[in-house]
């Protein structure tokens, strides 16, 4: 489990509907790609093909240690809907030891399967 808490992040991305983050979600989860996951509703405003857009969309929070980016990345690719996902890392800068400890415990990177 890392020490340094660099190796810790927060991924955010936004989806569709209810339904489709709970599915993303669990799939993480199963897969020990993260160890929490929190989803929030909101709306968004954004250009899209040069239109502006307001869509109601879910926001997930996924905790997860950043040395599982790159399989986190690619699961979340596999089962999204948009033609262009938002997947935005970041590092969390300090947290609670024992916090920490268990955002590690509860994530494991199986590279030879």
């Amino acid at each position: 489990m890392p020490d340094n808490n660099f190796e810790y992040g927060v991924v955010l991305t936004t989806v569709s509907s209810e339904e489709q983050g709970k599915a993303i979600a669990k799939s993480l989860l199963n897969e020990k790609l993260a160890a929490c996951i929190s989803i929030f509703p909101l709306q968004s405003l954004y250009t899209w093909q040069g239109e502006m857009n307001q869509d109601r969309e879910w926001q997930l929070i996924i905790k997860t240690r950043l040395d599982l980016l790159s399989e986190l990345k690619t699961k979340i690719q596999s089962l999204h809907d948009y033609e262009v996902p938002e997947i935005i890392a970041l590092p969390i800068v300090d947290g609670s030891k024992s916090y920490l400890q268990w955002l590690g415990s509860n994530t494991t990177s199986d590279l030879s399967s």
